[in-house]
Order: structure tokens, then C-alpha cells, then sequence
């Protein structure tokens, strides 16, 4: 089992424009990645707030719950908010509020042997890294720049921490696949208690 964080970047590092538009995402000819194998073997999804009210959005989900399944599948989805959201009639969604690390145990109990989607944001991504839970990052980059947006990973994250998996060109696109590794003290066994 794996936590991994796929998402798609532009070249500079952002996820999406200041006002969490993808449009630039989606208008890109050619040949796509195809991460279709990948959303079928995740287990279960984890995402921020942000990512979950534009993923309702972009197929009007709370509307149209029937739509769920084809386009999230049947797993587990855990949002991470502060703000009560709503949920698509039938969809196995639970909202989690507080810290990444009180959560780990329910997420990977949920996903049994198989991996984890961190989906985003950037800002989750950084908790889960934190929190020593973040195995591998995988960004699908996209031959667009914007000025500003939202960023792919909030925090720094050094060369020490990353070991290149795989590079590979797909049309235009580049995909990177980085495993993290653990900290000193995200290997100790008591690192992941509870205080």
C-alpha cells in the first residue's frame, strides 16, 4: 500500500489559476496521459475541499448523483474541510476536519492492501508528507505557465527527501514519478501515535 499524490502541474507548479480554474488543463491537443489504470487500482481517494467542490462542479454531481460511480468509481473518498459540504446521494464520502495524522489509521483501514489517491491540493499534500505518510509523488506536467494559481505543493520539499522513479514523454506532457523518502523520524515505530 501506497499513499500517492497524482496530479497534473503546469511547468512552473501550479494546480490550477488563483480562481481554481483548469480550463488551461483540459485545452491542451495531442496525445493525453492516460491515467485511467491508476484511478481504477486506487483503493481509496483522499482530497482537500477545494479539489472536491470542483470535482462535484465540473459533472454536477450533487444534482446528478447517479453520474458518481462513473466518474469517481465506488472507493472511499475522504475530504479534508472545516466547512460542512455536501455529499452526492449513494457516495461513499466522509468529511474528516483536523490533523492529516489523527486520520491515517481510518483512510488505511479503508483501503486495505491497496493504494491511497492523494488528489490534491497542494496544501494536503504538504500534511501528508509532514505527518510522514506521503510515498510517492507522481505529476503529470503540462506545457502551460501561469503568472499565478494555486501551488503544487505548499512547504518545501528538498532533494534529500526525493529519488526520481521515472521521467517519460507523453506528447507534449512530461510525467515524473518521485518516491519519497521517510525521515528519520517518520521510521520510528512510535512517530505515527497519538500524543
Amino acid at each position: 500500500m501506497a499513499v500517492i499524490y497524482e496530479t497534473a502541474a503546469t511547468l512552473n507548479g501550479f494546480l490550477a489559476t488563483e480562481d481554481d480554474s483548469l480550463d488551461w488543463l483540459f485545452e491542451i491537443p495531442g496525445e493525453q496521459p492516460d491515467i485511467t489504470d491508476f484511478m481504477g487500482s486506487a483503493a481509496a481517494m483522499v482530497m482537500g475541499s477545494t479539489t472536491y467542490e470542483w470535482v462535484l462542479a465540473i459533472e454536477d454531481l450533487v444534482a446528478h448523483p447517479e453520474k458518481w460511480a462513473s466518474s469517481m468509481g465506488r472507493k472511499p473518498v475522504f475530504v479534508f474541510s472545516s466547512r460542512e459540504l455536501p455529499v452526492p446521494a449513494g457516495a461513499d464520502v466522509r468529511i474528516l476536519d483536523g490533523d492529516v495524522g489523527r486520520h491515517l489509521p481510518e483512510i488505511r483501514a479503508a483501503a486495505g492492501a491497496g493504494d491511497i489517491w492523494m488528489m490534491g491540493g497542494g496544501g494536503l499534500a504538504a500534511q501528508f508528507l509532514a505527518a510522514g505518510a506521503l510515498d510517492r509523488i507522481a505529476i503529470t506536467l503540462a506545457p502551460v505557465t501561469l503568472a499565478r494559481g494555486k501551488p503544487l505543493f505548499s512547504g518545501d520539499v528538498f532533494w534529500d527527501r526525493l529519488r526520481l522513479r521515472s521521467a517519460e514523454k507523453v506528447g507534449e506532457w512530461a510525467r515524473l514519478v518521485y518516491d519519497v523518502t521517510p525521515t528519520e523520524q517518520s521510521k520510528s515505530p512510535t512517530a505515527m501515535l497519538p500524543s
